[in-house]
């Protein structure tokens, strides 16, 4: 049977257009500028014109930065119930109005009206709901922090709306001001929703949207008003903005690319597998960061699998997008189009079959027909690259562990499917995905109350959840962090040791490097001395190099088993660290001593010991959580480990800033390469006896001691490495540790040129330092259907 057209009236939203003469400025502190410079806004459909919309300058962007620093301060100061209030009128308004809004949005991107009105108007209103609730309580539930002051937000053209809903909800519940920027390809909606900021009451300068091309965001991404940066889109454009706030002190928050394993086992239900597949690649003409692009099916059904597949393509219908019973619309711009074709030959080219449903195209506009390629191989183009179209790569596999092999075969890790009806298979299987979004048994579902994000060069931070809101807030024991001048580090090279000798024959004292478990010499085959305060040679230590921090890295990957050990195991050997070190604490004391001059040592290495316990008694109790989404079912948000983080050390408190920084990253699960305090080195070398005595494997701690700005250049830039942390107060080296990890978007926490109070719990403990050691992973578990 088949379905006559149900064509969806677009003439409220033309009337809409009109009323403005299809012509838009910005909007700057509640109110409409006189249209500049023009471009325009076009239908993806049928190439006519929408409208025309102003070009915002570098005069604009200021104008929008100073507006919202003059209004920040009063709406903070309104309060949670006052920020909820406004936040509820606009959820109320985005539901009154979201038929326009769906409409406008189709004509603007696209997307088919079914997927505007059914998905996106709904899940845009429910984060306005679950912020204002945020706001109304975030006196109480987040009373030790602040907001962080002028956001600015730069969202694509995929989901024009609810990508705004995403970012500027939790901003606002927060207490921030936002200047906006919309995808110069679809910038009507929000232009919509600046109407209904004055009709919500919201205050002027709380919400400025300006628009145009990446000029705009450059602006923002480079304006020192800026206070944190929101950024969804491109993996190259988050590199890059990476790169340009470095060194900064701004937040960052980056939601980038994907490229979605969707991994069919041979126990599923495959006709519902189909179905999900079908929402997951060809929702939104695959133009979605997490859509599932790789098809991954056991190899015992696969022929079957792919046969269903086939048929239900050739029953995809392409069209008009504002007709409800159409499946797939336009894609967004022909150029669009364009790379898509192109990679989709590239397949062909490379003796790939490609299967295209029949489907009949449109004279006029932007499409390009459900597309099925097999045959490629893993390190092909289609196989890597992000296509962003209607575009599915399919492989096959034997076992469980070949298919997280595969899923995991990608620089990206935004989501994945599993689908089995064994739910002890696919509970398995979700883990062991480097992905912040596991769907089990469904596809593409998303809550304001379930944190979606990703990990590894699908960028960092959360958008939704209480992860969510702290990306919009800043700890309040951050604002009284002390000054941290550098220290001088003395001695430069092993003449400087002989002249403490009693003689050429006396005892050598040379403190080799930590890895793997055992002592190693030095690659460089180099030493330097290390003076204590009084002047008198203490000890000569290794001067590691490139190649030592890459022994170190592998022996860190090797003890992988530390990261599935159970927290509880993780909590024992903390304990034994901290005993076995309180058994040799006068030692450790006199060793500090000598080092910096510290007449009370003793209560450095006291508190080292109780950091230990702290982070401890944290190593099974640092829990995830279980949300209720509107979904028949549960998604778990899993506290995972980061993986290998290379973590620089402070000078000042030579052992307890050691210990402060390596107890919550090893107490999560992770393995780290740690570069002591080049200064005062000797108190956290002597540790490895400690370490050896007290059960912890070889390889989840190692340590290489030299020049922490050497040394921290090749953590940044190694490929191995997850994350790095840089706390030694040199601002240059924390500038230059997040330049550096732009090329590969690793995590970074770095102190800039402050110090930190190691001895304080409130700055070096905590759910924020364990934040930075973990990673969130919502899985979504349906049941009953």
């Amino acid at each position: 049977m088949d379905y006559g057209p149900a064509p969806e009236s677009q003439k409220e939203a033309q009337a809409w257009l009109e009323q403005h003469g299809r012509t838009f400025g910005l909007f700057i502190d509640n109110a409409f500028s006189a249209p500049g410079e023009l471009f325009a806004s076009t239908n993806p459909a049928d190439a006519s014109k929408l409208a025309d919309l102003t070009q915002a300058s570098d005069a604009d962007v200021d104008r929008a930065v100073a507006a919202a620093r003059r209004a920040q301060p009063v709406w903070q100061a309104l309060g949670g119930h006052g920020r909820a209030k406004v936040l509820y009128a606009l959820a109320r308004l985005l539901q009154k109005h979201s038929r326009l809004f769906a409409v406008l949005e189709t004509l603007d991107n696209g997307k088919t009206i079914r997927e505007t009105r059914d998905v996106d108007m709904p899940l845009a209103a429910r984060h306005f709901y679950y912020h204002a609730g945020w706001a109304q309580l975030q006196a109480e539930e987040f009373a030790d922090h602040r907001a962080v002051g002028v956001v600015g937000q730069i969202v694509p053209w995929n989901f024009p709306l609810l990508m705004l809903s995403w970012k500027i909800a939790p901003a606002l519940a927060a207490g921030n001001t936002v200047v906006f920027k919309p995808a110069e390809f679809t910038s009507l909606t929000a232009m919509l929703f600046a109407e209904i900021c004055l009709q919500a009451g919201v205050p002027a300068g709380v919400v400025n949207i300006v628009t145009g091309d990446g000029r705009v965001g450059e602006a923002i991404v480079n304006h020192a008003g800026i206070d944190k940066l929101a950024f969804t889109g491109s993996t190259e454009v988050g590199r890059s903005i990476r790169t340009a706030t470095a060194g900064s002190g701004k937040k960052l928050s980056l939601e980038l690319g994907g490229k979605s394993p969707f991994i069919v086992f041979d126990d599923a239900d495959l006709d519902a597998a189909v179905e999900g597949l079908v929402d997951s690649i060809w929702f939104n003409q695959g133009q979605v960061c997490c859509a599932g692009s790789r098809l991954l099916v056991q190899e015992s059904v696969q022929d079957r699998f792919l046969a269903k597949l086939r048929a239900r393509m050739d029953k995809l219908t392409l069209g008009s997008p504002l007709d409800k019973s159409i499946d797939i619309g336009a894609l967004v711009d022909p150029v669009q189009q364009q790379r898509i074709a192109a990679l989709v030959d590239s397949a062909r080219a490379e003796g790939c079959t490609v299967y295209q449903a029949a489907c009949e195209i449109p004279a006029n506009g932007a499409w390009y027909p459900p597309t099925l390629i097999t045959g490629a191989s893993t390190s092909a183009a289609v196989s890597q690259a992000e296509i962003f179209g209607p575009v599915l790569v399919a492989m096959s596999f034997r076992t469980p562990a070949e298919a997280v092999q595969l899923a995991n075969n990608t620089v990206y890790g935004l989501a994945a499917c599993v689908w089995s009806e064994n739910i002890s298979l696919a509970m398995d299987v979700a883990p062991q995905i480097k992905a912040g979004v596991v769907w089990i048994n469904t596809a593409n579902q998303f809550d304001a109350a379930c944190g979606f994000g990703g990990y590894r060069e699908s960028g960092y931070g959360r958008e939704g959840g209480r992860e969510g809101m702290y990306e919009y807030l800043t700890a309040l024991s951050e604002d009284a962090r002390p000054a941290a001048p550098l220290l001088e580090v003395k001695g430069k090279g092993k003449a400087a040791a002989v002249a403490g000798n009693d003689s050429p024959f006396a005892v050598d004292r040379t403190a080799k490097l930590y890895i793997g478990g055992k002592q190693a010499r030095p690659d460089s085959a180099y030493s330097r001395a290390v003076h204590g305060a009084d002047g008198a040679f203490l000890a000569d230590i290794a001067e590691g190099s490139r190649k030592d921090i890459r022994n170190a890295v592998e022996a860190a990957h090797k003890a992988g088993g530390w990261s599935k050990a159970t927290a509880h195991n993780r909590a024992q050997v903390l304990y034994y660290i901290a005993e076995n070190l309180a058994v040799r604490a006068e030692e450790f004391a006199a060793r500090i001593g000598a080092m910096t001059g510290n007449k009370n040592a003793d209560k450095e290495v006291q508190a080292s010991i109780e950091r230990l316990f702290y982070y401890a008694a944290w190593a099974d109790k640092y829990d995830g959580l279980a949300h209720q989404p509107p979904m028949h079912g549960v998604t778990v948000a899993l506290n995972e480990p980061v993986g290998v983080i290379g973590i620089v050390c402070p000078n000042e408190a030579p052992l307890l800033g050691f210990i402060s920084l390596v107890a919550p990253a090893i107490a999560l699960g992770n393995r780290v390469v740690v570069l002591p305090s080049e200064a005062h080195p000797l108190s956290a070398i002597d540790l490895y006896q400690v370490f050896d005595t007290s059960d912890l494997p070889g390889g989840v701690v190692n340590i290489v001691t030299g020049s922490a700005d050497e040394l921290a250049r090749t953590l940044a830039t190694h490929a191995d490495i997850d994350a790095v942390w840089r706390h030694d107060g040199s601002a240059e080296g924390c500038a230059e540790v997040e330049r550096l990890s732009a090329a590969t978007l690793k995590r970074t926490w770095v102190g800039g040129g402050k110090g930190r109070d190691w001895y304080s719990t409130a700055q070096s403990g905590g759910r924020a330092v364990l934040a930075h050691a973990s990673q969130v992973k919502n899985v979504w578990i349906p049941y009953g259907v």
